[in-house]
């Protein structure tokens, strides 16, 4: 039965139920053609036209098979640089994502019957990195670049420097440790004995200190103790605080005057004399300044 058209009725009605993914063991990679059951697929089998293509095929088939293998590695990596570059990832996961289209290569059409032998030949060949765990297998692309190269080999000089320079300066610091350890045992003192480390220790029979927080009475100063020529030593006066006191303060002059006798009034006999009372220094400063003012006024009535 020949081929439906394209844009014709049949030919829509068979896009519309080959939608979506089909068996890969009924796809025909020669035919380019997609069977959705065991009958359709062995029917195809026997058509004229895929007899045809099998008998091209037939006379070079390790060539046509090499083809399909490098279209479908090339396709692979692709879409493992592009998706994930250089991340770690299931195998199985970067292959779902690369059958998701229909018109990718199969790998029915290649030498490697299942994924996890084309993942062994993926870190065989130095285009991934495998390891097999317990969830399955897992690669990651090697990016192989001349600028992935460049930053690599810029990073592998920079970390042996890096090591070089730890390296140096191990070395001198133990070079500098058995010089040390030389003059050491030059100087004679390797020999002795480290002195033993003693703590604290108690003499037998010594007297016991006695803490006290109680407050000691004020000391007083000895008036009758003979004080040096240029000197004058007062007494203190008892209560009085030594460290309060301001030996700089100046005395009064007025209260340490002596008070002035001044002649009280005569009153009724005249033999009896009263002594007044103590006058303030104010107070003999205006009596004083009375008796200026009278013996002046007294020149003056005489002249």
């Amino acid at each position: 039965m020949p081929r439906a058209e394209v844009g014709t009725p049949k030919y829509l009605a068979n896009k519309m139920k080959s939608k979506g993914l089909q068996r890969l063991r009924w796809y025909c990679q020669v035919c380019e053609k997609q069977c959705r059951d065991e009958n359709g697929f062995k029917c195809h089998a026997q058509s004229e036209a895929h007899l045809r293509q099998m008998l091209v095929v037939g006379e070079n088939a390790g060539r046509h098979i090499a083809d399909f293998s490098s279209q479908f590695q090339h396709d692979f990596v692709q879409l493992l640089s592009r998706r994930y570059n250089t991340k770690r990832v299931r195998a199985n996961q970067v292959y779902q994502e690369f059958i998701q289209d229909k018109n990718h290569l199969h790998m029915n059409a290649t030498r490697w019957v299942t994924l996890t032998e084309f993942a062994k030949h993926l870190g065989r060949s130095g285009i991934a990195r495998v390891d097999e765990t317990e969830k399955g297998w897992f690669i990651a692309w090697i990016d192989s670049s001349p600028k992935a190269l460049a930053k690599q080999e810029a990073s592998l000089k920079k970390d042996r420097a890096t090591r070089d320079d730890e390296q140096r300066e191990r070395t001198l610091i133990s070079e500098q440790i058995e010089r040390a350890k030389l003059e050491k045992e030059g100087s004679g003192e390797g020999s002795a004995s480290p002195p033993a480390e003693e703590g604290l220790k108690r003499e037998e029979g010594a007297e016991k200190v006695v803490l006290s927080f109680s407050a000691k009475p004020a000391a007083t100063l000895d008036t009758t103790t003979t004080a040096p020529i240029g000197l004058k030593l007062t007494a203190v006066k008892p209560g009085v605080n030594l460290l309060k006191a301001n030996p700089l303060k100046r005395p009064n002059v007025f209260k340490s005057a002596a008070p002035i006798k001044s002649e009280s009034v005569e009153g009724g006999n005249g033999n009896d004399r009263k002594r007044s009372a103590p006058m303030s220094a104010a107070e003999r400063l205006i009596i004083e300044e009375q008796e200026r003012k009278r013996r002046r006024m007294d020149r003056e009535s005489v002249v």
